[in-house]
């Protein structure tokens, strides 16, 4: 199939995934170059992320503020600023970015983990398979709720022996700006105030497509992470 031959929804979709597959390739590329270090504060590595980003793409904008947070600051849910901190030898961090790519929004989040500690390194490993069963889950129930896949993450969470740490578990995303996010509005969010169906179209009668984001935290241990990317497109 040719560009041309794609429908308005096919191209929508592409655009989603082609944006996500970039944000693949720049967190590899993090990791690749060993940005998130011992001895880098936070800030900075932001910087050196939304630096590469440009260098690797051209991406000059971020829908939405850049993240990355080391040991307690893990804890802290989205909305939270807490100030810059220095990353440990021994430590846990997660960024969290949302860059725009050809004015498709990707937002894609992944954990770090510096040195031996079993508990951080089994909590990196957790994100993935929360996040990968809470997809599944997503998959097999077609009229699958907000609420419900809340609960089923929850659920997933709990029984590996985390917690989640945010109010929601995921949102809509789409072309740059989007259907405004209201934190008063439910429907936007994979959240137990949400009773309607994930699978449904948005008020100009186009699908819905969602980012599924997985934030686990050990208030005891003192540390989170974070994992998130597209639910609903591969």
């Amino acid at each position: 199939m040719g560009a041309s031959d794609r429908t308005d929804e096919e191209r929508r979709a592409l655009g989603l995934v082609e944006a996500q597959a970039k944000a693949e390739r720049l967190f590899a590329e993090v990791a690749a170059r060993g940005l998130v270090a011992p001895g880098v504060g936070e800030r900075e590595v932001s910087d050196l992320i939304r630096d590469l980003a440009n260098e690797l793409f051209g991406t000059t904008k971020h829908w939405h503020k850049r993240i990355v947070r080391s040991g307690p600051h893990t804890l802290h849910p989205y909305k939270e600023n807490p100030p810059d901190r220095v990353i440990g030898e021994d430590d846990i961090a997660f960024a969290d970015f949302g860059p725009i790519f050809e004015e498709y929004e990707a937002d894609f989040g992944r954990t770090f983990v510096l040195g031996d500690d079993p508990h951080k390194h089994r909590l990196r490993d957790d994100l993935a398979a929360v996040f990968a069963a809470g997809r599944a889950a997503f998959h097999a129930a077609p009229d699958i709720t907000g609420a419900e896949l809340h609960a089923e993450v929850s659920r997933l969470a709990a029984d590996r022996g985390w917690a989640l740490g945010g109010w929601h578990a995921g949102h809509l995303v789409g072309e740059f700006p989007h259907e405004t996010i209201d934190g008063a509005k439910a429907e936007s969010y994979v959240t137990p105030e949400n009773h309607t169906p994930l699978r449904r179209t948005d008020r100009a009668g186009r699908r819905c497509h969602w980012i599924l984001e997985v934030h686990l935290i050990d208030p005891a241990r003192g540390f989170g992470g974070f994992h998130e990317q597209l639910l609903d497109l591969a």
